[in-house]
C-alpha cells in the first residue's frame, strides 16, 4: 500500500482570498470535555463550548495589511489540508493583536467564529 501524504502542505482563505500561510496551521474544535473525580472515584465528564478558532503564521509579503486583517469580521476561513480535508469556519472575525515577527517576516493570526465544520472529502 503506498504511503499518503498527512501534513506538510495547506491552504488558508478568507472569503476565497488565499494567504501566504508560512507555518504553525492550528486548528481548534468548539467543545471541550473534563472528567470529574470525586472522594469515591470519577462521576463522568463536564462538557462545555469554546469558541473554535484557527490560528496560523503568514508571510509578510505585498498585499498583506494589518488594518485589512483587523477588519475581518462574519468572514468564512476555510483551510484545505494536503490529506484531503478541509474546514470551514463560519461567521469569524480577526482576534487577538496583530503581531509581526520582522526577522522571518511573519504575521500571527487568530481567527475565532461561531462554528467550525469539517467538510467531507
Amino acid at each position: 500500500m503506498p504511503q499518503a501524504a498527512v501534513g506538510g502542505t495547506a491552504y488558508i482563505k478568507v472569503d476565497g482570498q488565499q494567504y501566504a500561510l508560512k507555518g504553525s496551521l492550528k486548528i481548534t474544535g468548539d467543545k471541550v470535555r473534563e472528567g470529574v473525580a470525586g472522594q469515591d472515584g470519577v462521576h463522568g465528564y463536564l462538557e462545555r463550548h469554546q469558541v473554535p478558532a484557527i490560528e496560523a503564521t503568514f508571510t509578510d509579503m505585498d498585499g498583506l495589511r494589518k488594518d485589512d486583517l483587523e477588519a475581518i469580521v462574519d468572514s468564512s476561513i476555510t483551510v484545505e489540508l494536503i490529506n484531503g480535508k478541509a474546514y470551514v469556519l463560519r461567521n469569524a472575525w480577526f482576534a487577538g493583536l496583530f503581531e509581526l515577527e520582522t526577522e522571518e517576516g511573519e504575521v500571527a493570526v487568530k481567527f475565532e467564529g461561531m462554528k467550525l465544520e469539517e467538510i467531507k472529502a
